[in-house]
């Protein structure tokens, strides 16, 4: 890949100005990407088997992504959405609709998944409070769930680690049970469980008064939260029935699943749901600009034009042409190449060989869809006991595997938002059998080390 300048150099003070999340950590200084691989300044090479964060599904250092990011900033990098339209952003919201679910053919933009819950929320209240009913204003979500770090995603997160600091500061959003089958909250299995699991939100509901719920938030599969555990066949539809039944909005956050990573384009469309509401980050530009937003079903946008013709939010940031143009191209290379069929047959070959860990002692479940994977940790598998969270174990594997040169994302809380150890698995659509081969070995290797610290 060719530059016109020279590539910033790392400051001899290091990170001593940098206010990081983790203050007393050490990180290593990224050099570049190439592929499914990163590198630091040292040279050392990582297979990042998670995407960074489930981020990069098309690979790192492609050079069309570049060559468009570097012409569009010499064209125009920046023009606000109160000013101006502008062609990448026109071309992105008609790629979206193209690849979105029947009716949701309307598109806001913003920069982070965060900031696309946000507006989700809001959106939901404004369509009711232009219908009249300004009282539907909460959001219901599941417990063992993470939308986000701005204080509106997070009161929709039913994650209680992350909500603990903060708890003063949440707004009060109810929670349902978890579709956890693992460890089903209700004890029982599915299907003589008769989806306990999905009539919690009617049971919630009916508490709480439908005349006060805007919508209902879920992601097909939890990921940070919940180490991608797999709904039955019919839970979703059993959502969206009850959800019609009392008016309430459901919104579908596609955040990590979004642009392929389950090998749909959408991770609900496994179950053949339509949502009113799709949130969508992450995969959507790779990696290669923040980018975001909400996929809106043109009747939700027709009702408040009709009524009072405003939805009064947004970002400065949002809808930007460089980020816009980088989605353009990310999206096209993802149909080009057909990445997403890719990531449907990687999975299977994933799933294959990720399942020949569960001989490990720690390995209390293997799950996902496509190339999403979750890694349960127990301390006893016959009765599923967690590790106690003290000990840090996920952490563990972790800290383990990257020594090692692998990259996978760390989970926590999955058993009540505190206590659960898990790992996730969401590498580039690009990965190789080989490189599978290769993330699996590294694992089982780093498994029999962390074991034998802590099983010993």
């Amino acid at each position: 890949m060719s530059h016109s300048a020279a590539p910033v150099r790392p400051d001899p003070a290091g990170d001593r100005h940098i206010f990081h999340s983790a203050l007393r950590r050490q990180y290593p200084v990224i050099s570049h990407g190439e592929g499914c691989y990163l590198y630091d300044t040292d040279g050392k090479r990582y297979l990042d088997a998670c995407g960074g964060a489930m981020v990069v599904n098309i690979g790192h250092g492609i050079p069309e992504i570049a060559q468009v990011m570097q012409e569009q900033v010499g064209r125009v990098a920046f023009a606000h959405r109160g000013q101006f339209s502008n062609a990448p952003l026109q071309r992105l919201a008609a790629l979206v609709a193209e690849m979105a679910p029947a009716g949701l053919d309307l598109f806001f933009p913003v920069c982070g998944g965060s900031e696309a819950v946000e507006t989700a929320i809001k959106l939901a209240h404004k369509y009711h409070r232009d219908r009249g009913r300004p009282e539907k204003r909460r959001v219901i979500a599941r417990w063992q769930s993470y939308h986000g770090n701005t204080l509106g995603a997070l009161s929709a997160s039913g994650f209680s680690m992350r909500r603990a600091q903060y708890a003063s500061l949440l707004i009060d959003f109810p929670h349902i049970a978890p579709m956890y089958c693992y460890r089903c909250p209700f004890g029982t299995a599915y299907p003589a469980c008769g989806l306990a699991c999905a009539n919690d939100l009617e049971r919630i509901i009916r508490q709480e008064g439908a005349h006060t719920l805007s919508a209902f938030i879920a992601e097909p599969l939890v990921a940070a939260a919940g180490g991608a555990p797999v709904p039955p066949r019919d839970y979703f539809a059993r959502i969206r029935e009850i959800c019609d039944r009392y008016d309430v909005l459901f919104i579908s956050d596609e955040i990590v699943t979004g642009f392929g990573r389950t090998g749909r384009t959408f991770a609900i469309q496994h179950w053949d749901t339509v949502p009113d509401l799709i949130v969508v980050a992450k995969g959507m530009s790779s990696g290669y600009a923040p980018l975001a937003g909400v996929i809106v079903k043109r009747a939700i946008a027709e009702t408040i034009r009709d009524a009072s013709g405003l939805f009064p939010h947004g970002y400065t940031y949002g809808g930007n042409p460089v980020g816009a143009a980088v989605g353009v191209c990310v999206l096209e290379y993802l149909r080009k190449h057909q990445l997403i069929e890719r990531a449907a047959e990687m999975g299977v070959y994933l799933h294959e060989r990720l399942a020949t860990l569960r001989v490990h002692p720690s390995v209390g479940d293997v799950r996902g869809l496509g190339l999403l994977a979750g890694i349960e940790f127990v301390r006893d598998r016959a009765t599923k006991a967690p590790f106690d969270p003290v000990t840090g174990y996920g952490l563990a594997v972790v800290q383990e595997a990257t020594r090692r040169g692998l990259l996978v994302y760390p989970g926590t809380g999955s058993v009540d938002g505190v206590a659960g150890d898990h790992v996730l698995l969401a590498p580039p659509f690009i990965i190789t059998r080989e490189q599978i081969d290769t993330a699996v070995g590294l694992l089982d290797e780093t498994l029999i080390a962390t074991e034998q610290r802590y099983l010993a």
